[in-house]
């Protein structure tokens, strides 16, 4: 096993989690401190927004304290599209302050320290955004990952901030999901939307894009890792198997693309497309070679001679680039994103907002 593989497992790992999560609670034991949530927030951000509302709410019921930090804006390399973000917030909000009764506008904000000393702090303990919860060496973000916060914190059953259900059943329509090989996340979808589409009678259509580090947007090392450890959580909550990772990006991805592609137009796409994604986001398969590939093919039913033939195409990267351009249209950059109608939602936590389209518009 490479050294490569061997990290993210390691980053990962439930045990070091506990360990983690152990040697903390003993500090603060130890020190006679009470359970104390730090809380990044921005002024002007609708997340942050949201979260000034939430938090008194898990600190009442679990007996926390909450220290409340005023952060500046993540730089550009870990928001590459700030004024496409900005917008989607505002709109995503919206949706989750009516699921979760609480007021999207903007709300009177809690006493907090400078945004000098909010940003060192938050660099400091790992971390690049807003709208943050940092409690004894894990984050959370914003609304969505709140349910993991409740867990540890000793909530039960009834979360105050469970995550929201898809919908069970629809009555069809289209839903377009532009993803990325190399995106954990779109990785956490592509293992769960396909069996949503059918219990929705909807037609799923695959719009894989090129990754953001592939279209000269680097992602800085924070985002990488606060992103690995977050994928592992939200995996393990569904069940899916996560952590030994090969990296696709570069020829790894590019080979995955023309493939893809070719099963797509084959009406194939969902067996390539998740055989990939499990091969180098939970097995630690090397696409960028004919042997992890052809692994991945074998899996997927693909036959090497037709991937062969995919791989000596040069137009996927036309189709890939259109993907993008509508992505770019539709006001967002992301992925997954997912597309119904002329309504687009980011991020895996929005299948139920996709369903809920569906089911509004049969």
């Amino acid at each position: 096993m490479s050294l490569k593989t061997l990290a993210p497992q390691i980053l990962t790992s439930p045990t070091l989690r506990s360990l983690g999560r152990g040697r903390h609670a003993l500090q603060r034991r130890l020190s006679g401190k009470p359970r104390t949530l730090h809380a990044f927030i921005q002024r002007d951000e609708a997340y942050s927004q949201l979260l000034v509302q939430a938090l008194p709410r898990l600190a009442e019921r679990y007996a926390v304290e909450i220290i409340w930090h005023e952060v500046s804006p993540p730089e550009r390399s870990a928001a590459p599209e700030p004024e496409k973000l900005a917008a989607w917030s505002l709109e995503d909000a919206r949706y989750l302050a009516e699921a979760y009764q609480l007021d999207p506008g903007e709300q009177d904000l809690p006493a907090m320290s400078t945004p000098a000393h909010g940003d060192a702090l938050r660099a400091r303990l790992g971390h690049y955004g807003s709208a943050m919860t940092w409690f004894e060496g894990e984050w959370y973000w914003a609304l969505d990952r709140l349910h993991h916060l409740e867990r540890r914190l000793g909530g039960g059953d009834d979360l105050i901030f469970a995550p929201i259900a898809e919908p069970d059943h629809a009555g069809g329509g289209s839903l377009e999901v532009f993803l990325s090989l190399r995106s954990p996340y779109s990785y956490l979808a592509a293992m769960r939307m396909f069996d949503l589409a059918e219990d929705w009678n909807a037609r799923l259509t695959l719009r894989p894009v090129l990754p953001m580090v592939m279209r000269s947007l680097p992602v800085p090392a924070t985002k990488r890792f606060y992103i690995v450890r977050d994928c592992k959580r939200e995996a393990e909550r569904y069940g899916l198997p996560f952590g030994k990772i090969a990296d696709p990006v570069g020829k790894g991805v590019e080979r995955g693309l023309a493939i893809l592609i070719g099963e797509i137009e084959r009406g194939r796409g969902k067996a390539f497309l998740q055989a990939f994604m499990t091969a180098v986001w939970a097995g630690g398969v090397n696409a960028a070679s004919d042997a992890g590939l052809r692994r991945i093919c074998d899996r997927a039913g693909v036959d090497w001679t037709e991937a062969e033939a995919d791989l000596a195409r040069e137009d996927w990267r036309d189709i890939v680039e259109a993907n993008r351009l509508d992505l770019f249209a539709g006001g967002h950059w992301g992925v997954p994103t997912f597309k119904v109608g002329e309504r687009m939602a980011f991020g895996q936590d929005r299948l139920w907002l996709a369903g809920q389209w569906l089911r509004a518009d049969a």
